[in-house]
């Protein structure tokens, strides 16, 4: 299996939402099921069924998270510097509208383009990765072509 990149805060983020899923979320579902099988028949028990669904998301998603932990590659960017590469913090401004944007380019399993954190398997991410302060990138979006000025680098 392939190794999956991650910060050091994006693993902290992951593992301390497996940590709550395994005891909060886990044994308060385990709870309702329990409450909701004591009111009797169960094809007919709204509650119960609601419990056992969420219960089998817990599930899956604890079953996700350690898949990703299993498999994840921490990758400590403090001492990292120079180009672009995983982890950098990237000040860009788009040369067509003078808009500033600022992204950390992160693993899909950190990803939120809302936060600053890109996918590395982006198209914007892709075309930043190796470039230079002062270097322009040309990214084809789905709004059409894209160009931007790289500003700074930084890795913290």
């Amino acid at each position: 299996m392939e190794k999956i990149p991650l910060t050091r805060a994006g693993f902290a983020k992951i593992d301390a939402e497996l940590k709550h899923l395994k005891s909060v979320e886990r044994p308060a579902i385990i709870a309702a099921i329990s409450e909701a099988r004591a009111h009797g028949d169960l094809s007919e028990n709204a509650e119960y069924h609601s419990a056992k669904e969420k219960q089998s998301f817990i599930e899956g998603r604890i079953k996700e998270l350690e898949g990703v932990i299993g498999l994840a590659d921490v990758i400590d960017t403090s001492k990292m510097k120079g180009s672009v590469k995983f982890g950098a913090t990237v000040k860009l401004v788009d040369e067509d509208t003078d808009e500033e944007k600022t992204y950390q380019i992160v693993g899909e399993y950190e990803a939120d383009i809302e936060a600053g954190r890109l996918n590395i398997k982006s198209p914007l991410a892709r075309a930043l990765i190796g470039k230079d302060e002062g270097d322009s990138v040309e990214v084809r979006t789905p709004g059409g072509e894209k160009s931007y000025e790289i500003l700074s680098v930084s890795y913290s």
